[in-house]
């Protein structure tokens, strides 16, 4: 059911426009707090997760590797003699 009412029309137009607003705002300021955490977390010399991560699997392939060349290095020993 529509109205021919100009009042309500612009009500909700004003309404709309204002709801957009708010939601722009809310982006920006989040935009604005992530920025500020990026800024102090590289202030400190801290990593972000992801890169944790990374490393912390490359480690783990690092030590299966050495503990691979550990364990055949007895058997090349053994085949020498």
């Amino acid at each position: 059911m529509q109205t021919q009412n100009p009042f309500l029309d612009e009500f909700a137009k004003l309404t709309n426009a204002a709801m957009g607003l708010a939601q722009t705002a809310g982006e920006e300021a989040k935009a604005a707090f992530r920025a500020q955490g990026d800024r102090f977390a590289a202030e400190l010399d801290l990593i972000r997760r992801d890169e944790f991560e990374a490393l912390k699997a490359e480690i783990a392939a690092l030590r299966a590797e050495n503990e691979a060349l550990k364990s055949a290095a007895p058997k090349k020993a053994a085949k020498k003699d």
